[in-house]
């Protein structure tokens, strides 16, 4: 063993460096062996645990501080410009700063930035001014529910190939985080709130204590002070139907919506990737898409189940019935056949021009009353967004006053909505330099009017479109005898006629032999 110990000592070491574990491995050792056997079993020479009996401190309490190596860059400027700057201008840039000093001194290199910027981040962690805190809350179950608008423009999303511009409303409960989220078609707005809000808590059959929005000033941007105030008490009558307390956040305060704002992120990524999934981003129709979201937020919800069923029991009852999400208003059809609302032209059939209907205004849709009697449910439409109106135009409104003055087609403000389908204007934009300007606008409103008539706007798009492709331009007469309803469809009623004495005899009173 001895021997062992002297080959020990006596092997040369490699040239590293003791480290803090090996010193508190030897002094571990130390304590039941002497020290070589100490030295050994730590793995450094008998001389270096020697030294160590001497001097017990850790190497990394024995390390001088590491000086300056090179000269300071900043020796010049640091004092008397660089921290004038920083308590001066507090919000400044550190790239300013650097910009700002290289401009008053030329001479001074581009590679200072790293070091000023790190002087900079440790000069004010010592003497700037205070920092915001956030303060973590505990939510309880069935306190807080909280409501967003997040876009999805960056989605891709498109409709029958048309590209979505929409939001999503989302909704999630604090506690459990148990969510929601609804399709928004137009901006933030308190239709969509109260839609998307009243949708959430119906589906969730059960109401929190609190509701939490943030400003809304997305929503109530460009409103006169009365209509603001009014969008404010409807807000508070919403939630007072269904017994829930409103609060909001601070205005530009992001953090304070922070239990949905870091949510939105999660929720889009996931959107994101069942998109990739699913191979496309185009739909067929918009109820789709929205089952599609609807099926991803259901799959999250479903991994939240224990936790739900804690909050459920402390969450309050839904009221009998839902109140209204919708706006109301007044409008008067004009000699134009329609109505503009919120800078969009709406067309209705002629026979109401002059009447006063009563709309009521969603996100996605208009409900057109005339006094109580439902008419009419009509796409919301949205202005351009340089400022000029939209148009939601029906083709059937306008067709039968269309046809006496086929060539109001051609100047017409709303003649790009007018087509039902890009096949009518693409039949148009063709017509119009090979046949004229006259003979253009009767061929289309032909096609329209056939389209309308006989109820084949899909089949006979399909026809223009092959036409048009085979370098054809569309015959309307063809069309119209294609079109045609078949005569042996019809069937052939005989109608056969009671003579005419029959029915004086049926006038005549005859009275029977007394008995």
């Amino acid at each position: 063993m001895e021997r062992f110990f002297i080959a020990m000592r006596n092997r040369t070491l490699p040239g590293r460096h003791v480290t803090d574990c090996q010193m508190r491995l030897y002094m571990t050792i130390r304590q039941t062996q002497p020290p070589i056997i100490a030295a050994a079993k730590a793995g450094f020479s008998t001389a270096t645990a020697y030294r160590i009996e001497n001097d017990r401190r850790l190497p990394s309490q024995k390390k001088l501080p590491r000086g300056r190596r090179r000269q300071d860059p900043l020796a010049a400027v640091w004092d008397n410009e660089v921290v004038p700057l920083l308590k001066s201008t507090p919000g400044l840039r550190p790239v300013a700063i650097f910009d700002e000093i290289r401009r008053r001194h030329p001479e001074i290199g581009a590679g200072i930035r790293r070091t000023l910027e790190r002087r900079i981040r440790t000069w004010r962690a010592l003497h700037g001014a205070e920092r915001e805190i956030i303060f973590r809350q505990e939510h309880p179950p069935g306190r807080l529910g909280l409501s967003d608008f997040t876009d999805m423009r960056d989605r891709g999303v498109s409709i029958a190939g048309v590209l979505l511009d929409h939001r999503l409303y989302h909704f999630r409960l604090a506690f459990s985080g148990w969510e929601h989220a609804h399709v928004v078609l137009g901006g933030e707005s308190f239709v969509a709130l109260a839609e998307g809000l009243q949708n959430a808590l119906w589906a969730l059959g059960r109401v929190p204590r609190q509701h939490r929005s943030d400003s809304l000033s997305a929503a109530f941007r460009n409103l006169d002070d009365d209509t603001r105030h009014d969008q404010t008490r409807r807000y508070g009558a919403l939630c007072a139907h269904y017994g829930m307390e409103p609060t909001r956040n601070n205005r530009g305060v992001a953090h304070e919506n922070g239990s949905i704002e870091s949510p939105h992120g999660h929720l889009k990524q996931a959107i994101e990737d069942a998109l990739l999934l699913r191979g496309s981003r185009d739909f067929d129709t918009l109820d789709a898409y929205r089952r599609f979201i609807d099926e991803i937020v259901g799959r999250r919800n479903a991994r939240l189940a224990k936790r739900l069923a804690l909050e459920r029991s402390a969450l309050q009852s839904l009221p009998m019935r839902r109140t209204a999400d919708y706006e109301e208003t007044i409008v008067t059809v004009t000699s134009t056949s329609g109505f503009t609302l919120k800078k969009v032209f709406y067309s209705v059939p002629s026979r109401l021009i002059g009447h006063r209907l009563r709309v009521r205004l969603y996100d996605d849709r208009l409900e057109c009353f005339l006094g109580a009697t439902p008419l009419m449910t009509l796409r919301r439409g949205r202005p351009h967004p340089s400022g000029k109106h939209g148009h939601v135009i029906d083709y059937r409104h306008v067709i039968h006053a269309l046809r006496r003055k086929p060539m109001a087609l051609l100047n017409l403000v709303y003649r790009e909505q007018l087509f039902p389908r890009r096949a009518y204007q693409r039949a148009f934009e063709a017509l119009l330099p090979a046949e004229g300007e006259k003979r253009a606008c009767r061929t289309v409103v032909g096609l329209l009017a056939l389209a309308h008539e006989r109820a084949c706007e899909a089949e006979l798009a399909d026809i223009i479109d092959a036409e048009l492709d085979a370098g054809r331009l569309p015959d309307l007469d063809l069309l119209a005898r294609r079109f045609a309803p078949d005569p042996a469809a019809i069937p052939d009623i005989t109608v056969e006629l009671a003579p005419l004495h029959l029915y004086d005899e049926l006038g005549t009173v005859r009275l029977g032999d007394a008995a």
